[in-house]
């Protein structure tokens, strides 16, 4: 069994976070590039769009006029925290991939509200990002116990430390919608498996809209999306020791209506080869040809819901805007 350690905010940062050992193995960037840009169709995993330049970027596109997930689901969570609270009563709230965790304060903001303490425990891949969260959060809520957990939830969840007393787990960004539909069963199915009764999970989902909605917000105006899109090309180049030109590639994001996803591609804009450093090899693409570098599924509520069910959990409270753009789920395990 792992140690836990708490932080406060007089701990020194070389000791907030703890590894967490993974259940199975991750492909790195080199495998994941031999897999799916040697061969046709072509593809790369949306994980490497977040170096330090694809975080930064991914900031600026939350913040533009078009995308709206971000400010809805943070509207949700600042109308509903309190109900949210008062409901689970949580003595720790686990976040799966936190991020910057600037929407789980509204959580915090309820808690203090409602009078109420519990831990908190931040689960990243990105030990920066921990830390700096952890030293802001440490500072706004004094009463806040943090335990930054390190590693990726894409390796598995079965060695996340035990806690003791209830867990709200906090999985939001609509992140379930880059998963293809049998990996996020199987995803939700390893997060029942952390649960124990009384536990709850808060889900957050990016319903089915009108197609230029959609659109819109993986295409904006000021043209940030497309640099978020391309910076994974310099990546690769740093990396890969690849050489793609920057110049050649246009950004496309496009809603598949037969799938309900929206799918993000880098398309050629002449034929050109591509040396691939690391794995010694050539890829030769043609004009027009595209690169698939990620999949954002959206639901209907019937979907959400069938999702959940089968995967052992029943819908507590579904929260959601009046233009039902979003969708905030809490949800309980079925005993």
């Amino acid at each position: 069994m792992m140690t836990r350690t708490a932080l406060t905010r007089t701990q020194d940062v070389e000791s907030f976070c703890i590894p967490v050992t993974p259940t199975h193995r991750v492909p790195d960037l080199a495998e994941d590039a031999r897999e799916g840009l040697l061969a046709r169709p072509r593809s790369l995993p949306p994980k490497y769009f977040y170096d330090d330049r694809g975080s930064e970027l991914f900031e600026r596109i939350c913040a533009t006029d078009e995308y709206y997930p971000t400010r809805t689901e943070d509207a949700l969570l600042a109308r509903h925290g309190g109900d949210i609270i008062t409901r689970t009563l949580p003595d720790q709230i686990i976040e799966l991939g936190s991020g910057s965790s600037r929407k789980t304060r509204r959580l915090f903001d309820a808690c203090e509200a409602a009078g109420h303490v519990c831990n908190y425990s931040p689960f990243d891949v990105c030990e920066a990002a921990l830390e700096q969260a952890a030293v802001e959060l440490g500072g706004q809520y004094r009463w806040l116990t943090i335990t930054p957990l390190l590693g990726d939830y894409h390796a598995g969840l079965g060695n996340l430390p035990e806690s003791a007393g209830t867990s709200l787990y906090v999985f939001l960004g609509s992140t379930i919608g880059n998963f293809e539909p049998d990996r996020a069963e199987s995803f939700m199915r390893e997060i029942v498996a952390c649960m124990a009764p009384g536990d709850r999970l808060l889900l957050g989902a990016d319903r089915i809209k009108d197609r230029a909605v959609l659109q819109a917000a993986y295409n904006d105006a000021r043209g940030i999306t497309a640099e978020f899109n391309l910076n994974v090309l310099r990546v690769l180049n740093r990396e890969l020791g690849a050489n793609f030109e920057i110049g050649n590639f246009v950004h496309d994001a496009v809603f598949n209506e037969e799938h309900a996803r929206i799918e993000m591609y880098l398309e050629s804009r002449c034929d050109q080869d591509i040396y691939l450093g690391t794995l010694r090899r050539t890829i030769r693409l043609r004009r027009g040809e595209r690169i698939l570098t990620e999949l954002s599924h959206k639901f209907s509520p019937l979907r959400l819901q069938q999702l959940l069910n089968d995967c052992g959990l029943d819908i507590e409270r579904h929260y959601e805007p009046d233009n039902r753009y979003f969708s905030l789920v809490l949800a309980r395990r079925r005993d």
